[in-house]
C-alpha cells in the first residue's frame, strides 16, 4: 500500500518558543505549543497551514518554551492535549481537564491515520518526553531538549525519513561565553541540551539512507550559528537535506513523501 505524504513544519524553534507541525492531508498534530495561540495561527496561515487539521497537542516537558501558548490554543480549537503527569504538575496553569489525555513512556496514541510514539528523554524536567510520528511506512522525528542520545533515541532516529534534532550549541561559542559556569555546566552536563558535536555524531553514525530531510533545531542565539552548523552537516549529508529551524520564523512545508518509505523497504 503506497503511503499517504507527510507534511511538517518548524513554526519556531529555540528558547524563545518551540512548535512543531506534522500532518498528512486529512489531520495534523502540533508537537508543542511554545508560542501565543495569535502567533501560531499566523505562522501557520503565511505557509498554507490550517488549523482546522490540527487534531491534538502533544506535550514534551513544562518549560516555558514549549507550553505558553498552550491553554488559549486548546480551548481555542478543543485540542486534546496529550501529557504526562509530572509534566502537567510542572505547568504553571490549569489546562481543561476534558481536554487532558494522560501519556506515559513507550506509548501510543492513535489521532485519525496518524500514530504518535512517545519516549523517555534525558532532559532537565519533571517527566520529559520525544515523540515520533508515523503515518503508514513513513515516520518524522521531534527530537529537541536532549542532554544525551540515549538508546531509545538512537532506536527510533534510525526509522526516521525526516526529523527535528537539536543542534543547540557549539562547545568553542560556549566555553567563550559571557553565561556564568553553573549554567554552561546546565547545557552541556548530560540533562541539557544536545551539542552540535553531539548531533553530528548521531546523525552520521545511525542516521538511515532514507532519510531525506534533517531540521536542526532549538539553535541557541549566544552560543551557535545558524551557517556554522549547517555548513558542519552539509559535509555529510549526503542525500538528507538539511534545514535550519529558525528561533526568529516559520519554515516553509516540507513533503515527506510515500517514495521515501519504499526505497527503505
Amino acid at each position: 500500500m503506497v503511503s499517504k505524504p507527510l507534511y511538517i513544519a518548524s513554526l519556531n524553534s529555540g528558547s524563545n518558543g518551540n512548535c512543531y507541525y506534522v500532518g498528512n492531508d486529512d489531520e495534523a498534530v502540533l508537537i508543542d505549543a511554545g508560542l501565543s495561540c495569535r502567533e501560531t495561527e499566523k505562522r501557520m496561515a503565511r505557509i498554507g497551514l490550517s488549523m482546522g487539521k490540527v487534531k491534538a497537542v502533544f506535550i514534551s516537558h513544562e518549560h516555558t518554551d514549549h507550553i505558553k501558548g498552550l491553554c488559549t490554543l486548546s480551548a481555542k480549537y478543543s485540542l486534546p492535549v496529550y501529557i504526562t503527569g509530572g509534566t502537567l504538575n510542572g505547568c504553571r496553569f490549569n489546562i481543561r481537564q476534558d481536554l487532558v489525555r494522560p501519556l506515559s513512556g513507550h506509548q501510543q496514541a492513535q489521532v485519525g491515520q496518524l500514530t504518535i510514539s512517545s519516549f523517555p528523554k534525558i532532559h532537565d524536567a519533571r517527566e520529559p518526553h520525544s515523540f515520533m510520528v508515523s503515518c503508514g511506512a513513513l515516520n518524522i522525528g521531534i527530537f529537541t531538549d536532549i542532554g544525551h542520545p540515549c538508546e531509545p533515541l538512537v532506536h527510533h532516529f534510525k526509522q526516521c525519513h525526516a526529523a527535528f534534532l537539536e543542534a543547540n550549541y557549539d562547545d568553542e561559542l560556549l566555553n567563550k561565553s559571557a553565561y556564568p559556569y553553573f549554567l554552561k555546566q546546565r547545557i552541556r552536563g548530560g540533562r541539557g541540551h544536545l551539542s552540535n558535536a553531539k548531533a553530528l555524531e548521531l546523525f552520521t553514525t545511525h542516521r538511515p539512507h532514507f532519510m531525506s530531510h534533517l531540521l536542526l533545531a532549538h539553535l541557541s542565539a549566544d552560543n551557535n550559528c545558524p551557517d556554522l552548523v549547517k555548513s558542519l552537516f552539509d559535509l555529510h549529508s549526503g542525500n538528507t537535506e538539511i534545514i535550519i529551524a529558525s528561533r526568529y520564523s516559520e519554515t516553509p512545508v516540507f513533503t515527506i513523501s510515500a517514495q521515501a518509505a519504499e526505497r527503505s523497504a
